[in-house]
């Protein structure tokens, strides 16, 4: 046993040199670098961006100019998400999918990041044509300095008011103007944005809901059939809605309900 003690602590003698050696490796590798870090951070430098934020006295028309066109951006940026939920076709898209998930009983799938994002993608589908005709007479032209900020604000309000319009009942859109008290536009590039943009607004919520109801029918009849048949067969503590759920998504996947519902959402506008 002796012989085989003396044996291991030759052997473990390598072993505790190499340790020794890796130890003073690496502390002469961290004290290395300590000391040329300092040097390292001194020699690469980075300039810091100075910002201000006051007011002065104008130079000339031109920095005054500036200074409202950047205002205007600013509040049109401000104004962006009521724009696309309220003059594009976002709300009516967003109301039928919250009637579908309803329908089916399925208050959480899809989620709602899923449903905000195809309602949005669907949207600047069907607004292509007016997002293009914005880009080539408003947006472009603008950035080429060939009209003015004013020129563009009007070019851009003439793709959208006619979207709004041809897709407004004409008894929403006289229901504001009576309201309001005004005169009853001469022609349609008349109207004012105040009461179209309401008018727009209640026309679409009653799209929704037509297509609501139409989508509504098929899954009610289910759960009425559903119930019924446990009614007659005594397992009224059963929950209906848990016995027909399935039922409901076979039936949506049979018909293909997504493709028809987006098929039907997006042919139900009318793009002049």
């Amino acid at each position: 046993m002796r012989v085989d003690a003396d044996a291991m602590g030759r052997n473990d003698g390598p072993k505790k040199g190499a340790g020794k050696k890796k130890a003073t490796f690496y502390f002469l590798l961290i004290a290395g670098a300590g000391f040329f870090f300092p040097f390292m951070a001194q020699a690469v430098t980075f300039p810091l961006p100075s910002i201000r934020i006051g007011v002065e006295e104008a130079t000339g028309p031109r920095d005054v100019a500036i200074a409202l066109e950047v205002l205007a951006l600013l509040t049109i940026l401000t104004l962006a998400p009521a724009i696309l939920v309220l003059m594009t076709s976002f709300t009516r898209i967003v109301v039928v999918f919250h009637f579908l998930r309803q329908a089916i009983g399925i208050q959480s799938s899809p989620p709602n990041q899923v449903v905000i994002g195809l309602a949005l993608f669907m949207t600047f589908f069907i607004m292509k044509p007016v997002w293009t005709e914005v880009y080539e007479n408003a947006l472009d032209p603008y950035l080429e300095d060939q009209i003015t900020y004013q020129e563009a604000f009007a070019n851009a309000e003439k793709p959208i008011r006619e979207f709004m319009l041809v897709n407004t009942r004409e008894k929403d859109l006289a229901l504001f103007i009576k309201v309001a008290g005004a005169d009853k536009p001469e022609n349609r590039d008349s109207v004012s944005l105040l009461h179209l943009i309401p008018a727009f607004v209640i026309s679409e919520l009653k799209t929704a809901f037509i297509i609501g109801f139409v989508i509504y029918v098929p899954f009610l009849i289910i759960d009425m059939v559903v119930a019924s048949v446990l009614l007659a067969m005594g397992m009224m503590m059963l929950p209906p809605v848990m016995i027909s759920l399935p039922f409901k998504l076979m039936l949506f996947v049979l018909v293909d309900g997504w493709h028809l519902i987006a098929g039907s959402l997006i042919r139900s506008f009318a793009i002049p």
